[in-house]
């Protein structure tokens, strides 16, 4: 996507530190938007869930969604910020297209929430753990824009398209928008703490139940801001904010392609431009935006149509209380409840598996089943598919069910990816998908001393060497009942037959 020259990442951090800032949009849960009682649905008809006060046509007032309030206060208490006891709206004014008041209402030197911190861990490459704080600036309440869709263009961005599509069902949903502080970090560690913190976040934001946080569906966003300075100095450098990542693994390409681009261009006695930049998932690379603006530029002054926010501190100490356990304390328990080793931990988080797997075992499965088939067969779906865990189309209740067609003795491992063939393509529940694919063991001894029979006939050799004592050349014969069966053969009645029959 970009032919920008880059210094390998390794090389950059001999000479640069790299410095982060993390803005992440979390788009929250509610039934309707921030200002307006219009649904917050996604994927609806395009502009049919829109009004006069999300349109933002004259004389429509706006009105504050309270449960949007509720939900900053508990992310704000979640991420150990200090709650405003009086905060306002105001009204952030740039030309969007997809803006359709030409103003975003957000908070701006009063927000809701501020001076918070929290803490991620990152596996290190010796594999060891450590713990990085991350402060928290500010957590403010705003309301998303529209979609923009750009049309007959190569890339789906305006640069070549024929015309431009609007959509403003997403105008006006609410938004948190969290800011961190300045992040400095061992250099080599910057990329994973990047995205160990969304991560985190992610966590946090489901755990409170404010948001689905999908990142392929925007419901979570982070904006990438960073800059270098020279190893072993405290000056900042500029910035440039690569807009809109949208998954995990973006984040950290994102942080190390922009440290190799900003080294390169400081190696070749360039100055950085402080703009915006746009992240290609092809290849990890980012273009150019637009230039970025400083706060001021946005012209931001009070929103005269919205009251103050006051939150009473009975109120949230109420909501204090309504707050999930911490997730690294999560993590604690749930280890120690399933006996897991720091290795298997660490690789069922690294999956995106956590939650996944919690759900199997709440669901009716063992620790040690549950994470053998996230980790294992639909693992390599996912990486086959290049879609999440969570996106491939079945559920912990589907796994769970499958396992418990195995413990039933009517279907076994082999015929359980069948089943699960078949829910991923939406054939049903598993027991549905069993029962149209006629996938049930087959346990008949009649059906089963026939195929031994054959087997035997078919492997004479075979068959001496069991009469002889041998009994591990019965495999042969079972592998050939088997694949007779088409893998429905129950495997340990079909050894007591072949060993009945030749002993």
């Amino acid at each position: 996507m970009t032919t920008t020259s880059l210094v390998p990442f390794d090389e950059a951090i001999t000479r640069y530190d790299p410095v982060m800032g993390l803005e992440v949009h979390v788009e929250l849960n509610t039934a309707t938007k921030m200002f307006c009682g219009c649904p917050t649905e996604f994927g609806a008809e395009p502009n049919t869930q829109v009004c006069p006060v999300c349109l933002g046509l004259p004389g429509a007032l706006p009105v504050v969604n309270a449960k949007a309030v509720e939900s900053a206060i508990r992310i704000g208490l979640a991420l150990n910020c200090e709650i405003a006891e009086w905060c306002r709206f105001a009204r952030k004014n740039y030309f969007y297209p997809d803006m359709p008041k030409n103003f975003q209402t957000s908070q701006y030197d009063e927000p809701i929430a501020a001076d918070g911190w929290t803490e991620v861990e990152v596996v290190l490459d010796d594999g060891s753990v450590s713990t990085f704080r991350i402060e928290i600036e500010r957590a403010h309440m705003e309301e998303d824009t529209g979609k923009s869709l750009h049309v007959g263009g190569a890339t789906g961005r305006i640069q070549g398209a024929d015309h431009s599509l609007l959509d403003y069902n997403r105008a006006g949903i609410p938004l948190i928008e969290i800011v961190t502080r300045t992040i400095e970090v061992p250099a080599q560690h910057a990329p994973a703490v990047a995205r160990a913190y969304v991560n985190h976040l992610r966590d946090l934001m489901v755990a409170l139940g404010v948001s689905d946080a999908r990142m392929d569906q925007g419901s979570l966003r982070a904006d990438v801001n960073l800059s270098l300075k020279p190893s072993g100095t405290s000056t900042l450098g500029t910035r440039s904010e690569t807009k809109n990542v949208n998954s995990f693994r973006s984040v950290e390409r994102a942080v190390r392609f922009e440290v190799g681009r900003h080294a390169a261009v400081l190696d070749g006695g360039g100055s950085v431009l402080q703009e915006t930049r746009h992240f290609h998932e092809s290849d990890g690379s980012t273009s150019p935006g637009r230039e970025k603006s400083d706060a001021d530029d946005y012209r931001y002054f009070p929103e005269p149509d919205l009251a103050p926010v006051a939150p009473s501190r009975a109120w949230v100490e109420e909501l204090r209380t309504t707050l999930p356990e911490p997730p690294a304390e999560r993590l604690r328990r749930l280890q120690g409840e399933w006996g897991f080793g720091d290795l298997e931990m660490r690789d069922t988080i690294g999956a995106g598996a956590l939650d996944l797997v919690a759900a199997t075992i709440e669901a009716g499965t063992s620790a040690q089943i549950a994470r053998k088939w996230w980790l294992g067969d639909l693992a390599r779906r996912s990486n086959d598919t290049g879609r999440e865990l969570a996106d491939l189309g079945i559920s912990p209740a589907d796994v769970a069910g499958v396992q418990a067609l195995i413990d039933a003795g009517r279907i076994n491992d082999k015929l359980a990816r069948e089943v699960f063939d078949g829910v991923i393509a939406g054939e049903g529940s598993p027991e549905e998908v069993v029962v149209a694919r006629g996938l049930e063991v087959v346990s008949d001894d009649g059906a089963l001393g026939d195929a031994v029979d054959r087997a035997i006939e078919a492997n004479p050799d075979v068959a001496q060497k069991i009469r002889d004592g041998k009994v591990a050349a019965a495999g042969a014969l079972i592998g050939a009942v088997m694949k007779e069966m088409r893998g429905q053969a129950d495997a340990g009645r079909v050894r007591e037959l072949v060993l009945q029959k030749l002993s």
